[in-house]
């Protein structure tokens, strides 16, 4: 048998961590996290991360091993993932992937192209222009210098106008540039399953796991890290409407709220996104026999 990557993806709160360790115990194998928010170690709470006791004595890979005070990307994640992957296959096949990060997974199926650092300065003055201009100013500006990933991107993401902005800027050159590149070739197959739940059912989940979240302490884990609220990887649901809280311009109820209405839109982004692969074959969580006999009859293949 080749070497079999099997990727479990799908939008947050669907099932993807049971199912990912259910599957690694079947395959007596380890667990590749493809979440660009669990890789942060001050971020747990807020991040839904994997505790010791759901993990269930199976090895995770990519879980709390970064700071949020490193930089960090999909191309980053990309080149880490498959040092890893080369190691890892030696001793184990096939290897289960999960995750709802639609960048870094494609930085696995499809491969990123070298996008340059950007320099803390020119992201800080990117962002202080936003907080000072909004959103509208940034759209203006990307569809200026780089006017075809302005008719591609989510023009209401404000984190992916930054990202275009900041890259464009630091690199002098459209950010579109950069994503033009051929699907790299991989020594490994990969078999690529997508998680859904119907939309209610999700929502629900969603709801419950933040209130979960708020119980369990995550808005001492925001204080802890309001200090560096500036910081990109900081910038992302959960955090920002907390910091919103903290700074007063909203009550506690309105912030969760706002947490869970985004978390839901996140969600729908997620499905967009992971609907785009060709070879993604769809189950429902409940499914794990049938997710099981599909791994098995494509690791024959």
């Amino acid at each position: 048998m080749g070497k079999k990557l099997v990727i479990i993806a799908g939008p947050t709160a669907v099932g993807k961590t049971e199912l990912a360790i259910w599957l690694a115990k079947k395959f007596s194998t380890v667990v590749v996290s493809a979440d660009s928010r669990q890789i942060y170690k001050e971020m747990q709470i807020g991040t839904a991360r994997p505790t010791e006791e759901e993990m269930q004595g199976v090895k995770h890979f990519f879980i709390a091993n970064k700071s949020v005070e490193q930089y960090y990307n999909a191309y980053k994640y990309e080149v880490e993932a498959l040092e890893l992957l080369n190691r890892l296959f030696k001793q184990y096949n096939p290897i289960i992937m999960v995750g709802g990060s639609g960048l870094y997974i494609d930085a696995i199926v499809k491969g990123i192209d070298d996008i340059p650092t950007v320099l803390p300065q020119i992201r800080q003055q990117l962002m202080q222009w936003y907080q000072e201009a909004g959103k509208e100013k940034l759209q203006q500006l990307l569809y200026r210098l780089d006017p075809e990933y302005y008719r591609r991107v989510d023009l209401n993401n404000q984190m992916r106008l930054l990202k275009a902005l900041e890259i464009t800027i630091q690199a002098a050159r459209p950010y579109s540039s950069f994503l033009k590149g051929k699907n790299k070739q991989r020594d490994f197959d990969i078999i690529l399953i997508g998680l859904n739940r119907p939309r209610e059912e999700l929502y629900q989940r969603i709801n419950k796991r933040v209130d979960k979240m708020i119980q369990s302490g995550l808005i001492d884990e925001v204080k802890r890290l309001y200090p560096l609220k500036h910081l990109t990887a900081l910038r992302t649901v959960g955090y920002q409407e907390l910091f919103q809280y903290l700074d007063g311009k909203i009550t506690l109820d309105e912030a969760i709220d706002l947490i869970k209405r985004n978390t839901r839109k996140y969600a729908r982004r997620q499905l967009t996104w992971f609907r785009r692969y060709d070879n993604i074959k769809w189950f429902e969580p409940q499914q794990k026999e049938q997710i099981f006999s599909y791994i098995k009859e494509k690791l024959n293949e």
